[in-house]
């Protein structure tokens, strides 16, 4: 059998002896022979494509835990484990992107520069539906927050009702614009904790979680679970959260397509949810006319985003996009419950 030095493998597979030395520590690499008496380690050429793909793993920032499990696949289920890690990355360098642009704003506006006073003004509704016994959901709209949770098991409604009021102080407090995705993510956590000591350590029991923080001037977003925040401007509807299912997770690593997950069997399956996972944070730019939607998956399932559009756009008022849309899930079989949350940002008058 031919031997490789550390050395030579080291120059053969772009990896220096140091990170060879902790990668055998960690059992992500072992040598394939160790000299007994000197401890010095030796591989075979067989082992360089392993050594190289660990090489290119680590270029792209995976951690070295996660490179282990890749390592034990084989190679599809490598590539659409690579695919979801780097969907992760794009998705958090996003939020990222959001965080430096505000901060960006922030350092270089002009000191005494007029700016319009906006506020919100916003409805909340949630509906049982027609199929469910219970409603699970729970809907809340205030000058500052809106926030929509969709519990499940046996102690959902609670939960969902914990999720929402664990937050509900932030509706009464200044928010300073500086800090607010600090200040949302200690309150989520808070949230969090109140989930689990509803549940009692019940797993099947938990809510998602969708929240908006109005600063004044910007929008901070919470959000995790299959609940959505839609923003509907100049007559154009965008979806500003991302799912957390498993049919979500498998469209993004390119394993069903859009169409296919609409009607795939387990496409209400969560991939997180308030108490198993940590969620998306970002901030939101504001001008006024924009109107924000928040909405269970009681709407977002039965309502194409088309038919949704169209409401928003023709409602002359939140309450009134509110009830049709409560409407329209319902004439669709309300097999869920339905929740909706609509805000308008309008100029504040003095």
């Amino acid at each position: 059998m031919e031997w490789l030095t550390i050395g030579a493998f080291a120059k053969a597979s772009r990896l220096s002896p140091k990170a060879l030395r902790l990668y055998d520590d960690l059992d992500l690499l072992r040598p394939a022979r160790v000299d007994p008496d000197t401890g010095y380690r030796y591989y075979t050429p067989a082992q360089l494509e392993r050594a190289r793909l660990v090489a290119w793993l680590r270029r792209l920032g995976m951690p070295l835990a996660r490179i282990r499990e890749v390592c034990a696949l084989g190679p599809a289920a490598a590539a659409g484990e690579i695919r979801a890690y780097w969907a992760r990355v794009e998705a958090e360098t996003a939020v990222r992107r959001d965080l430096a642009a505000f901060l960006v704003d922030q350092l270089t506006a002009a000191p005494g520069k007029d700016t319009t006073m906006l506020e919100l003004r916003y409805h909340a509704h949630s509906d049982r539906g027609l199929v469910r016994p219970h409603n699970q959901d729970t809907a809340y709209a205030g000058a500052r927050l809106l926030a929509v949770a969709d519990g499940f098991g046996p102690a959902g409604a609670p939960a969902s009702g914990a999720a929402v009021q664990a937050l509900r102080f932030l509706d009464t407090e200044e928010v300073p614009a500086g800090n607010v995705l600090d200040l949302l993510a200690d309150a989520v956590h808070g949230a969090a904790e109140a989930v689990r000591d509803l549940a009692g350590g019940a797993g099947e029991n938990g809510t998602t979680l969708t929240a908006l923080l109005w600063t004044g001037s910007r929008l901070a977003l919470v959000h995790i679970g299959d609940c959505r925040a839609y923003l509907l401007r100049d007559g154009a509807l965008f979806r500003i959260t991302h799912d957390h299912t498993v049919v979500q997770s498998m469209v993004d690593e390119g394993r069903l397509t859009s169409e296919e997950a609409l009607s795939h069997p387990q496409r209400a399956l969560l991939f997180k949810a308030l108490t198993t996972g940590a969620p998306d944070l970002r901030l939101q730019d504001t001008a006024p006319g924009d109107r924000y939607l928040l909405c269970s998956d009681g709407l977002s399932r039965v309502v194409p985003d088309d038919t949704v559009r169209d409401l928003l756009t023709a409602a002359p008022s939140p309450d009134t996009a509110v009830r049709h849309l409560v409407t329209a899930a319902n004439t669709a079989g309300g097999p869920d419950n339905v929740s909706c949350v609509v805000a308008d940002v309008v100029e504040r008058t003095v």
